[in-house]
């Protein structure tokens, strides 16, 4: 097969980044389906309704620091003297009725009798024979955390779609609620194509390699939380991939392949999709990732993913993972960026998107400055792991000089 291209870095028909997510989401829908688990499961999972609040959170005024509590209107004599009648801790409240002219010793979190709405700090008090005179200028109500001041009783504590992290699986605790219904998980089917490819554990024949994509691709749909099925590799035989993909396609939400999606007399994946399933589009104005494939296989949607290893991590980090996302109910969030100085030189053609592999840290100032990995090869996937960052490079943007502010996305961010 012969191919002609006057630019190979510059295409009217490629897709920007914008216009292929937004295809991605139009052609989405978030799939069906719930189950319960206990909240010390729920880590990481969708939630898939509403979590009202039983209770209010706290349940009683309680004292928001160490110090003593009073009557608000013992603030109006002019010198403040009280009787300490008592102590609250936190979980043991005083239960004796506080008269006027007098004060309990309490604690933070300890509950607030009802007749007392003032904590004076302790800082402010001195302490003589059991009574206490107040210092400085004091408001009544202050330093109280009111009755449902976090979560009030019946309001939405957690809305569907939230995902759950060690923040919200401690509030459902404060809840008193021990099971949640969450979103089913994703089920995600992949396999790497290509007769050069060889596992782990076999001696490579010459002109083979190693297969890293199935080993990168795994570790970043474990870190999506999803339910992996892992095909393995399957050779350059178009009667195996069509078998494959349909099979995936049957047992999964979403069928991810690497390699065999460019314009090779090998590469089979598009010609088998137009076959068997539908394609929504096929070159994107990217680098590396230029020949991202999606589409969808009977329910199955689909995303084949350019063989070079650099390109297949790209691609799924601002493709497929916003689709994942998405597909669970969740909205997409666009990665987050910051701006730094840029202490490399960058070679750059206008007509794609560039993500280049950086270094980002702070200098002495505390200013963010990033530097190259050096060579960016969509070969060398030793540059993501040098790397902490992709250095974004707009579409028509050229060469990059060295002290030149450019954008930033650190990669532990991707999967917040």
């Amino acid at each position: 097969m012969t191919i002609t291209c006057v630019d190979d870095n510059k295409n009217p028909n490629w897709l920007t980044v914008e216009q292929a997510l937004q295809q991605i989401k139009t052609a989405l829908q978030p799939i069906q389906g719930e189950e319960q688990v206990a909240i010390r499961e729920g880590l990481g999972r969708i939630l898939a309704t509403d979590t009202v609040s039983p209770i209010n959170v706290p349940a009683h005024n309680s004292a928001m620091m160490d110090g003593y509590a009073i009557h608000g209107e013992d603030l109006s004599n002019d010198e403040i003297q009280l009787k300490v009648v008592g102590t609250a801790f936190a979980g043991k409240p005083h239960l004796e009725p506080v008269p006027k002219g007098g004060c309990i010793r309490i604690f933070t979190g300890a509950v607030l009798p009802d007749e007392l709405d003032t904590v004076i700090m302790q800082e402010h008090v001195d302490v003589q024979d059991n009574t206490i005179k107040i210092n400085g200028e004091q408001k009544v109500g202050q330093h109280i955390f009111p009755i449902g001041g976090d979560i009030t009783k019946g309001h939405v504590a957690l809305k569907a779609g939230k995902k759950l992290l060690a923040a919200e699986i401690g509030l459902l605790a404060s809840l008193g609620i021990a099971e949640i219904r969450v979103q089913r998980r994703l089920k995600v089917a992949f396999f790497s194509t290509g007769d050069e490819l060889c596992s782990i554990g076999s001696v490579p024949q010459v002109g083979q390699i190693y297969d890293s994509n199935r080993y990168t691709l795994y570790s970043m749909l474990k870190q999506a939380d999803v339910e992996i099925m892992d095909m393995g590799v399957v050779r350059d035989v178009p009667e195996d991939i069509e078998k494959a993909l349909l099979l995936a396609a049957e047992n999964s939400d979403v069928v991810i392949t690497s390699g065999g999606v460019s314009v090779g007399d090998a590469d089979y994946v598009v010609d088998i999709l137009k076959k068997i399933g539908e394609m929504d589009f096929w070159k994107l104005a990217v680098k590396p990732g230029k020949p991202l494939t999606f589409g969808k296989i009977n329910n199955a949607q689909f995303f084949g993913l350019p063989g070079n290893p650099v390109s297949a991590m790209n691609t799924f980090y601002h493709f497929v993972l916003p689709a994942l996302r998405y597909l669970q109910g969740q909205d997409y969030t666009a990665p987050f960026r910051v701006k730094a100085t840029c202490l490399s030189d960058l070679k750059k053609r206008s007509g794609r998107l560039d993500f280049q592999r950086g270094i980002l840290k702070a200098n002495e100032q505390g200013e963010w400055v990033v530097t190259s990995t050096g060579q960016q090869s969509s070969a060398m996937l030793s540059s993501m792991s040098q790397a902490n960052c992709f250095i974004v490079l707009p579409l028509e943007s050229g060469n990059i000089k060295a002290g030149t502010e450019v954008i930033v996305e650190p990669f532990e961010t991707l999967f917040v």
